[in-house]
């Protein structure tokens, strides 16, 4: 068992922050199961204080993956779903990985910057109750998905313009639940490949990835049975406030 554990270790890692990197998966995966999206928002806004953006983005693949294909099938009538917003997901698809292909050569920075102001709007859109006038129409579908798909490849983020998409159309919970997980989903396939290609995910990385994914799914079933016995108004609010309040740190961190 000891020899197996450098290899879910990055290197120059200790078992310390191991430990905070295991809390944070779990933490992120109880907002996943709670909510039915906030991941990678809430991991990666806390693994940035430990390790490098591009670092963090490759621990995200596996948990994305995962925590996403389990929201999808598990809900009801995931073919309808998938027969409505088959054009969103392939605006989705197409954007991610070609913005993915070039993240290297984006800075630190501009990273860090992308995944505060995905932060900052999506609390800033759920805490205001702001919705759009927005509708069904392809025109909606494909500039959403773009735009989502540009900040995934950037930041693993795309959930922002998907729920603030979703809301601002007033889909019922259960469709918004199979709906973001069939968004979430297909934008996970596409990252993945692009990341592989540029050089940001290895057979290291996936190694490491799992470390992540036994925290993230051990989190996301605690979230799901927390759902029935706690305020989801309150607890909403506190995630809510708590990530408008990292998203602007990390936007003036990357600006300093």
């Amino acid at each position: 068992m000891s020899d197996l554990l450098p290899l879910f270790l990055l290197p120059g890692m200790t078992l310390g922050m191991a430990g905070l990197v295991f809390a944070v998966f779990f933490f992120s995966g109880i907002i996943k199961g709670f909510l039915g999206i906030g991941l990678p928002a809430a991991a990666m806004a806390f693994l940035t204080l430990i390790i490098d953006p591009r670092t963090a983005i490759s621990l995200m693949v596996l948990p994305i993956l995962f925590t996403n294909s389990l929201q999808y099938l598990r809900a009801p009538n995931p073919r309808e779903t998938a027969r409505e917003y088959w054009l969103f997901a392939l605006a989705i698809v197409v954007s991610i990985f070609i913005t993915s292909l070039y993240i290297k050569s984006f800075p630190t920075a501009l990273l860090t910057v992308s995944i505060g102001f995905a932060m900052v709007i999506f609390s800033l859109q759920l805490l205001s109750g702001v919705k759009l006038p927005v509708t069904a129409a392809p025109v909606w579908q494909v500039g959403v998905g773009v735009c989502s798909g540009i900040l995934g490849g950037l930041s693993s983020i795309w959930s922002p313009p998907v729920a603030m998409y979703l809301l601002a159309r007033d889909v019922e919970k259960e469709k918004f639940i199979s709906a973001t997980g069939f968004l979430f989903l297909s934008g996970c396939l596409p990252l993945m490949a692009g990341l592989v290609l540029a050089g940001v995910v290895t057979t290291a990385s996936l190694i490491q990835s799992l470390f992540g994914l036994v925290a993230v799914l051990a989190g996301f079933r605690c979230g799901e049975l927390l759902r029935g016995r706690v305020s989801q108004r309150l607890f909403r609010l506190a995630v809510l406030t708590a990530f408008l309040i990292m998203g602007i740190r990390l936007i003036v961190t990357g600006l300093l």
